[in-house]
C-alpha cells in the first residue's frame, strides 16, 4: 500500500491491486504478518509485487531468483513469463545461464563491462556449432574414468557433470560407438547416452575466455 501511494494510486485501486498481487505471489494469507519474519523467498516475492503495483510496461529485475527456494523460484519465473506474454518488457540480469536460456527472447553476454554478443539464445549457440558433445552416465563408478574417456579417439575434452560425463567431439556418432565399446570392455552398463549441441554456457565460455583464465589462475574477475 505504501508503494502504491508513492505512485499516487487511488485507495480503492491500490487495495484491489494489492490483494490481486499478494494472492498471485502466495502471500495473501500472510498479509497481516510482519515482513521481518518472512523468509528470503517471501521477501523477494513481496518486493516484486511492490514493483508491479503500478502495472509497469517496462520492468528491470536484478537477479530476482538468486539464492531462492524452489517454490519462490518457480512462482517468480512464472510471473515473469506471464508479464512478458502480456506485452511487458522485462530486463533480467542473472548469473544463471540456464535461466537466461529458458526465460529470455534475447540474451546479452557481458564481459568486463562490455557486451560481447547479443542475440536470441539459439542464434548465439549457432556461433559455435563445433562444440558438439556426447553425454553419458554409467551404471557404476570407477576411479580414473574421466581420464579413460579422455583417451578415446575423437574426444577433445571431458567434463564431469554430476553423475554424467560430457565428451566434446566433432564426430558424436563415432564417439557413441567408442563409449559403448569402452563400457563392454570395462564390464559396466551405460544408463543413458545423449548427443548434445552447444549450450548457452559454451557460448559464454568461448566469448569471455573464462575457461582459459581459470586454468592455473586462483582469481577470476
Amino acid at each position: 500500500m505504501f508503494t502504491a501511494e508513492l505512485y499516487t494510486i487511488g485507495k480503492k485501486e491500490r487495495e484491489e491491486r494489492g490483494k490481486e498481487l499478494l494472492e498471485l505471489f502466495g502471500l495473501w494469507e500472510r498479509r497481516t504478518d510482519r515482513v521481518h519474519g518472512f523468509s528470503k523467498g517471501m521477501k523477494r516475492r513481496l518486493t516484486l509485487a511492490m514493483g508491479l503495483i503500478n502495472n509497469p510496461r517496462l520492468l528491470f529485475l536484478d537477479e530476482p531468483t538468486s539464492g531462492l527456494d524452489v517454490q519462490s523460484n518457480l512462482i517468480i519465473r512464472e510471473v515473469i513469463r506471464d508479464l512478458n506474454s502480456k506485452g511487458v518488457t522485462v530486463f533480467l540480469t542473472t548469473h544463471n545461464i540456464e535461466e537466461a536460456n529458458v526465460a529470455c527472447d534475447r540474451v546479452a553476454i557481458i564481459n568486463r563491462g562490455s557486451i560481447a554478443a547479443i542475440d536470441s539464445p539459439e542464434r548465439l549457440k549457432t556461433t559455435i556449432q563445433s562444440a558438439q558433445s556426447v553425454e553419458v552416465a554409467f551404471g557404476s563408478a570407477a576411479t580414473g574414468r574421466e581420464r579413460d574417456l579422455q583417451q578415446l579417439p575423437g574426444v577433445s575434452e571431458v567434463r564431469k557433470e554430476g553423475d554424467k560425463f560430457r565428451l566434446f567431439t566433432r564426430n558424436p556418432s563415432d564417439v557413441i560407438a567408442e563409449v559403448m565399446e569402452y563400457a563392454h570392455l570395462n564390464n559396466t552398463r551405460v544408463l543413458s547416452i545423449n548427443t548434445l549441441g552447444p549450450s548457452l554456457e559454451d557460448v559464454f565460455i568461448k566469448l569471455t575466455g573464462l575457461e582459459i583464465r581459470t586454468k592455473g589462475v586462483s582469481t577470476v574477475d
